[in-house]
């Protein structure tokens, strides 16, 4: 290894990935509060995961010599405010294909347990109490994905096993695809009645922020189900409360605003509402994904080839 080897800051030590180019020098970080060398000599930043944006962004602003800014994490909404710093050309890569799998898994999870009254039924079984009754299903219901891209697909893949009446897709811009066509975002207040699960998996833009507001929620039918997977600001969370607790709607969230959620809070116990904690992409499917796009995408960096997963270079 030359000892003018570009430098990389990675989460994970090189023991623990698989495949790494030893034409690197690598320094192990996970945001810990001391760096393990200076940020200015950073060419490759592998952001922590799940640290937080303060985590996240706190070296950038010495990262003089930084080129590629790696996230774990579908979403780069935590590590953007930090890149105004940085020198033109930086590339902001994101985690497209380390997620989906566990992130669909879980919308599937809230929306049955939602549907089919899971959390009634541990209530019920913490009073040795017998419910018995018709409940409603997935099966026959039309379900609305809003924000289809790699997770929105997976979450369609593991729909189709469920027999929905109909899965309509719905992303930034109109196209087509394989399974059938995506409707723009524009089309979401026609859309969005005839929906019995609505199911958020877009990033959070300036575009999304608030998106489910007072307006979108209101053209909700009476008693469809939200999904939150996407990130908490897409709801408007004080719109939510009302229409939930109205009775009007239930809702599924694995990620909130604010978050963490904090003690005392309405949505806590606010009627038809179930929450995770932000776990969508929090399982044994991660660590294998994320150190193989790592392991691929310094492979890449370190040949001087194109890299994947870019969503925004510096300017």
């Amino acid at each position: 290894m030359s000892i003018d080897a570009p430098e990389v800051w990675l989460p994970y030590g090189t023991d623990e990935i698989e495949g790494l180019p030893d034409t690197l020098t690598y320094r192990f970080w996970d945001g810990d509060q001391d760096f393990p060398a200076d940020p200015a000599d950073c060419a490759f930043y592998a952001v922590p995961y799940m640290k937080g944006s303060e985590v996240a962004v706190r070296p950038l602003a010495a990262m003089r010599s930084v080129r590629v800014v790696q996230t774990l994490s579908a979403g780069v909404d935590h590590v953007v405010p930090g890149l105004g710093p940085l020198a033109p050309g930086v590339l902001l890569c994101n985690a497209r294909g380390v997620h989906e799998a566990s992130t669909a898994e879980l919308a599937l999870a809230l929306t049955l347990a939602s549907l089919r009254n899971i959390p009634k039924f541990v209530r019920a079984q913490e009073r040795e109490e017998w419910l018995q009754g018709f409940y409603p299903a997935l099966a026959d219901r039309s379900v609305l994905i809003v924000g289809y891209g790699a997770i929105g697909a997976a979450i369609e893949d593991r729909l189709a096993a469920f027999e929905c009446a109909r899965v309509v897709r719905v992303a930034r811009s109109a196209r087509e695809t394989a399974r059938g066509h995506v409707h723009a975002l524009s089309d979401l207040p026609s859309l969005l009645p005839d929906a019995d699960v609505v199911i958020l998996a877009t990033p959070l833009t300036d575009a999304t922020r608030g998106l489910a507001g007072a307006d979108f929620l209101s053209r909700m039918q009476r008693g469809a189900l939200l999904v939150n997977v996407a990130r908490g600001p897409v709801v408007d969370t004080k719109a939510l409360l009302a229409e939930v607790e109205s009775g009007r709607i239930t809702a599924a969230l694995d990620v909130t605003d604010p978050e963490p959620l904090p003690a005392g809070h309405p949505l806590w116990h606010a009627p038809g509402v179930l929450v995770s904690p932000h776990v969508g992409g929090s399982t044994s499917a991660f660590e294998p994904r994320a150190k193989s796009l790592l392991s691929a995408q310094l492979t890449r960096f370190a040949g001087g080839e194109k890299l994947q997963n870019v969503v925004m270079t510096t300017k």
